[in-house]
């Protein structure tokens, strides 16, 4: 039977061992999560099971991250490949949607929103202050001053009608710029 001592010489397979998963491996203080079904990196004291999440995470998230019912079950969007079983950890954005951890950091070497739904996949703030600054300071030509044009945010889902700048439009409701044109250009009615 599988175990993790030789029945005959006593000789040890793995320094972890696992009964359920019959997992030998170097001690890398793996425990077994009942809930996953799996054995998970550990140390287990460092983790919870999120039983909507349905997966292990840092007990720092506890309480602090968006709940997605099942969203383990998943593939990661970035490479197409399963999170639950990877052995590379799992970044939960604020939007609640999994990236493999490498996957996260390539994917903020190109862009800054989660490639699901789009919203900032961290705090950009001070960036969004940074381009108030550059709006300012960069005026539009004549004939695109007074162009009013429909919004939606992708981090707030709110609507709003703002006027039209090259370097972005900045949403009314949580002020993000991670926002995309929803509708065509128009001009205010005083001047249609």
């Amino acid at each position: 039977q599988a175990q993790q001592r030789c029945e005959g010489c006593d000789s040890l397979f793995g320094e972890y061992y696992c009964d359920i998963c019959h997992l030998f491996d170097r001690d890398k203080k793996q425990y077994h999560c009942q809930e996953c079904g799996i054995c998970r990196i550990g140390p287990k004291e460092d983790f919870f099971h999120c039983s909507k999440c349905n997966l292990c995470l840092s007990l720092s998230l506890q309480g602090k991250h968006k709940c997605i019912e099942n969203v383990s079950r998943q593939d990661c969007p970035i490479c197409l490949e399963d999170i639950h079983t990877s052995r590379v950890g799992a970044h939960v954005l604020p939007c609640g949607h999994l990236l493999h951890r490498t996957c996260y950091d390539e994917m903020l070497k190109e862009g800054y929103r989660c490639p699901l739904c789009m919203h900032s996949a961290l705090d950009m703030t001070r960036y969004w202050r940074q381009l108030d600054d550059e709006v300012a300071q960069t005026p539009m030509p004549t004939e695109y001053q007074n162009m009013m044009v429909e919004i939606l945010c992708n981090d707030c889902n709110a609507r709003s009608t703002v006027q039209f700048h090259l370097l972005g439009m900045k949403c009314k409701n949580c002020e993000s710029y991670n926002t995309a044109q929803d509708g065509r250009c128009r001009l205010p009615l005083e001047e249609q």
